[in-house]
């Protein structure tokens, strides 16, 4: 078997070489077909360091420099897999497209910087240097920023501003924090592994309790605004209406993901610092209950439904901070959550993207009969949301009801009225959305339609709404020790 270090490497190749690939070839279909390609095979290396990680237990490599864990490992698969089905439905968004409306050009930058994107979001969730985190997760933003930019349209270049701006003064707080973690810190013996997750984990103890405590704010502040915390969120709605949909569907499924990623590998550092106090999960339930709040006012006056889809993306990374914040079984809710949360949003997102290019408009008043004019995205989208919900028996109400019964046994009684009353009202008002746009009677007049779906992508569809329906009834054994041993590294830290 291949080592880590080979396996890293080879991958790392595979997306230059796709990137420059694209840039080589003429050929729109081969363009289009190569991050699949990449994601693919992304996907089987993260089955040989998993069957590594089973026989060996957690390794570093490369001078301690990366790292994977179950908790790694777990957002390993996220990236990779929602990264394949998100290429692979990239193909046809773009396919049927021609050189006037999407030139070759804007086709061979696009997914050469997609190529890029996924390399840096894998770097992200693999780095044990807290340095080499910040970098990798910097240099998500400046890249992703341009994959906003849509072609031929002036409102995505707004909206690639904002995102560039807002997270980058995020990413400078969290900067910022990561000073001041050096700072508490300085005492630790010298070494070159000092400033890991691993070694800052074995010494936490001799940490700076207050000084840690003071930087886990700015670093849940700053990785928080790139993770859609409110009042952070505000790049959100714009970048997700604005993108093209396979783009905001890997954002919303998987960046933030790896944004709320890092916090958690603070988290269990910042506890032990400041021998196991409740402040940075308060700080987290702070953030987590606000997100929620922005979700409830806004959610209920949208019109365009990828906004629509942004806003649930900030109500459901806030209940996963509260997860966090809860801790316990609110972890494994808040783990069990993000996987659930991954599948029905890109799901949502496709469905979406397929029924604007279908209707020409982003407007839900505009968009009705979704079920009769297109049968396979109506019903993927009317899955996607009703799972988003939280309707019975989805997958999503299982992490829901799971999240509400830790913090009920937790005692945040304040913060589990802000989610069962942030829950109903946000199920209210989706619903009639989303019941009126499905059942309403067609504005359009072209015919009911599929046909340039392919059939990798209908079997997508297939596989992702089985998981909504399955992980809601049927949680797998070694799925529910899987999640459990990744809960525990949040609980006890990286090495424990």
């Amino acid at each position: 078997m291949m080592s880590p270090t080979a396996i890293f490497i080879i991958m790392f190749v595979i997306f230059a070489a796709g990137a420059i690939y694209s840039y080589s070839t003429p050929k729109r279909r081969t363009v289009l077909a190569i991050p699949a390609f990449s994601s693919l095979m992304a996907t089987l290396f993260s089955v040989i360091w998993s069957v590594i990680l089973y026989k060996n237990g957690s390794f570093t490599f490369i001078h301690g420099t990366f790292l994977i864990d179950t908790l790694s490992i777990f957002h390993i698969f996220l990236v990779n897999i929602m990264f394949a089905a998100a290429s692979s439905y990239l193909y046809d968004y773009f396919i049927n497209e021609n050189e006037e409306e999407v030139s070759t050009k804007y086709l061979q930058q696009f997914t050469a910087l997609w190529q890029v994107f996924q390399a840096m979001l894998l770097l992200v969730v693999l780095s044990n240097n807290i340095g080499l985190t910040w970098i990798a997760l910097e240099l998500t933003t400046l890249i992703s920023a341009f994959l906003i930019y849509s072609n031929h349209d002036s409102l995505s270049i707004e909206a690639m501003w904002k995102y560039l701006l807002v997270c980058s003064v995020g990413i400078s707080l969290a900067f910022l924090g990561t000073i001041f973690v050096i700072s508490a810190a300085h005492a630790l013996p010298s070494g070159d592994t000092i400033y890991t997750f691993t070694e800052l984990q074995a010494h936490a103890s001799d940490l700076n309790g207050s000084l840690m405590l003071f930087a886990f704010i700015f670093l849940v502040i700053g990785y928080g605004t790139k993770s859609g915390f409110a009042p952070m969120h505000t790049w959100l709605p714009d970048a997700h209406s604005q993108a093209p949909s396979p783009v905001s569907a890997v954002f919303s499924g998987v960046m933030l993901n790896c944004a709320l990623f890092v916090i958690m590998r603070y988290l269990p550092i910042v506890k032990a610092a400041d021998h196991d106090s409740v402040h940075a999960n308060l700080i987290l339930l702070f953030f987590g209950s606000t997100s929620l709040i922005i979700a409830v006012v806004f959610t209920p006056i949208q019109k365009d439904i990828k906004r629509l889809l942004a806003y649930c993306s900030v109500e459901h990374l806030g209940l996963v901070a509260i997860g966090l914040g809860v801790g316990g079984v609110g972890i494994f809710a808040a783990l069990l959550h993000t996987i659930n949360h991954s599948f029905a949003k890109i799901l949502a997102f496709f469905s979406a993207g397929a029924l604007i290019k279908k209707y020409n408009t982003r407007n839900m008043d505009e968009i009705r009969g979704v079920l009769k004019s297109c049968p396979l995205w109506g019903s993927a989208f009317l899955f996607a949301m009703f799972a988003l919900i939280g309707i019975a028996p989805s997958s999503l109400f299982l992490s829901e009801f799971l999240l509400i019964k830790g913090t009920f046994y937790s005692g945040h009684y304040i913060v589990l009225g802000i989610i069962l009353v942030g829950l109903i009202i946000i199920f209210a008002s989706i619903l009639k959305f989303v019941l009126e746009m499905v059942f309403a009677k067609s504005t359009s007049e072209k015919k009911a339609t599929d046909e340039n779906v392919s059939l990798f992508n209908r079997l997508i569809v297939f596989l992702f709404i089985a998981e909504l329906i399955i992980f809601g009834l049927w949680l797998p054994e070694p799925l529910q020790h899987f999640i459990q041993s990744a809960a525990h590294i949040i609980q006890k830290g990286a090495g424990q």
